[in-house]
């Protein structure tokens, strides 16, 4: 509102809106301008209050901030947020950067954004609900913008290496089980990738395989190399048999068979061929 340094402004009216929580302040008889109940109560607004033009813009300026805050508490109350997320979550409703600022700083105060209690509370809640190693957490916890050192703090105190490695005992059962039909080389080799892709350390992964057998007994193992066997010979029936040969036992022992074995098979479908 306008006025110079000699005119009287004074409150006359506060006025309810229909939207609740906001009032619309009315100077010298006019509509003045809005501000929440926050504002309201925090500058003590009465009527017949003095003001100054400069504390008109103030005013203006702390009821942005409270809807600001409003709008922060609002996105808040669904579940924990980051700094960076609420930053962003502000800059995106085109709060205004000076006016993010301060909302922040008094989110902060109030204890309602804390980035050293979230990440304790998200390596705990993925830990507890979750396959994924600290790596992975990390990861995740990074592109929230939680920074190195509290998330160091959070994953040494939340997730040591013996929890790791009893998560990773039941990881080897369930994906053992997946690749069961795998030769045993190859079910080892799979399920450490996946371990270490789920963000296990390579070091931990390597003492949750070795406390593990990978096996198969030679007749299982037989018919698995027969199966596929066939389907290459199949395959690669027009190649001179020696071309064959070789194309088939590569196949075989990039699929974890054994030398041995794949001689075997070779030697008896020649015998058959024959």
């Amino acid at each position: 509102m306008a006025g110079d340094s000699s005119t009287k402004l004074e409150i006359t009216k506060i006025e309810a809106q229909k939207r609740a929580g906001r009032y619309n302040v009315y100077v010298n008889g006019h509509y003045a301008f809005p501000v929440s109940e926050d504002v309201l109560i925090r500058y003590r607004l009465l009527k017949g209050t003095e003001l100054t033009a400069d504390m008109i813009k103030t005013l203006e300026s702390a009821d942005d901030q409270s809807k600001a805050y409003e709008l922060a508490l609002n996105y808040l109350s669904y579940q924990q947020r980051t700094e960076k997320e609420l930053s962003d979550y502000l800059v995106k409703k085109e709060v205004p950067e000076t006016t993010v600022a301060p909302v922040m700083a008094r989110l902060i105060d109030d204890k309602l954004l804390d980035d050293e209690h979230y990440a304790h509370s998200y390596v705990r809640t993925m830990k507890r609900t979750s396959d994924k190693g600290p790596s992975v957490i990390r990861r995740q916890l990074k592109q929230r913008g939680v920074k190195d050192e509290l998330i160091d703090n959070a994953l040494a105190e939340d997730y040591q290496p013996n929890e790791q490695l009893e998560r990773l005992s039941e990881l080897v059962k369930k994906l053992k089980r997946q690749y069961q039909k795998l030769t045993p080389k190859i079910q080892r080799q799979k399920v450490q990738q996946r371990l270490v892709e789920k963000g296990f350390s390579f070091d931990l992964v390597g003492q949750a395989l070795a406390e593990t057998s990978f096996e198969m007994d030679s007749e299982t193992e037989l018919a698995l190399l027969s199966s596929q066997a066939e389907k290459l010979w199949r395959r690669y029936h027009a190649k001179p048999e020696r071309e064959r040969q070789l194309k088939i036992r590569q196949s075989l022992y990039r699929k974890g068979f054994s030398g041995d074995l794949i001689s075997r098979w070779l030697e008896q479908k020649a015998e058959e061929e024959s």
